[in-house]
């Protein structure tokens, strides 16, 4: 048990990620970029789970907005600016943002909340696997994915003793945003014949967080979908 702060918690693989940090005993915050989304996705996890507005999107003001937080056990950023771009149809404002959410703002929260880390502290930041299978449209979320593990082999560094490591998910069969969409070409590629679950997801962000042994390094949870 202890502190853990979901930045992005309030929806899409976050909000249960909060939600089983909660329930095994943890004094849970979670961040949206607005108060009352934060709030209200901290009221549906429960008693005692607090909600704090925080926009990544805007660096610049992120030091104050997490200034409530005193300590830090476990550091989950989840927080992304979905953006569909090709390079023929680029969008500069939204990659912009796209990128100082994933890249910029997530180095700002490690910065900001790295003193305030506890002994044995952990931090996980979410990719995807669009890193490596590139999707019409992934332009920007391609890029972003895989600049997260340079910054995670060079924050490793920086904030030792404590850890840093990615994980890059699948598509994620039954999450909000899949479970409605039948017969996704993951599922025909994929060796164990199935999308990945939010539990799977979830069970691995806890093992990066708990394993004292892992550190700089980039977790995929796909089911195999890279090999095929």
């Amino acid at each position: 048990m202890g502190t853990a702060i979901v930045v992005g918690g309030t929806g899409g693989l976050g909000l249960p990620i909060a939600a089983h940090l909660a329930a095994r005993g943890d004094t849970v915050v979670v961040t949206s970029r607005t108060k009352d989304g934060a709030e209200a996705a901290a009221a549906e996890i429960g008693a005692g789970v607090q909600g704090l507005a925080v926009d990544l999107s805007k660096p610049e003001t992120i030091e104050a907005a997490l200034a409530p937080i005193t300590e830090v056990d476990h550091l989950v950023l989840t927080a992304m600016h979905p953006t569909m771009s090709t390079l023929a149809e680029f969008d500069v404002v939204a990659a912009v943002t796209a990128h100082t959410v994933k890249l910029v703002g997530y180095v700002e929260v490690v910065r900001v909340l790295r003193d305030r880390f506890r002994p044995n502290a952990s931090v996980v930041l979410f990719g995807g696997v669009a890193k490596d299978l590139p999707y019409p449209g992934s332009t920007v979320v391609t890029t972003h994915n895989a600049g997260l593990g340079g910054l995670a082999k060079t924050l490793a560094g920086q904030i030792a003793p404590h850890r840093i490591n990615v994980i890059h998910p699948g598509v994620v069969g039954d999450s909000p945003r899949w479970r409605e969409v039948p017969n996704h070409p993951h599922v025909a590629r994929s060796p164990i014949g199935r999308l990945v679950t939010v539990a799977e997801i979830v069970d691995a962000t806890e093992f990066l967080l708990r394993n004292s042994g892992i550190n700089g390094q980039e977790l995929y949870v796909e089911g195999g979908v890279l090999t095929s």
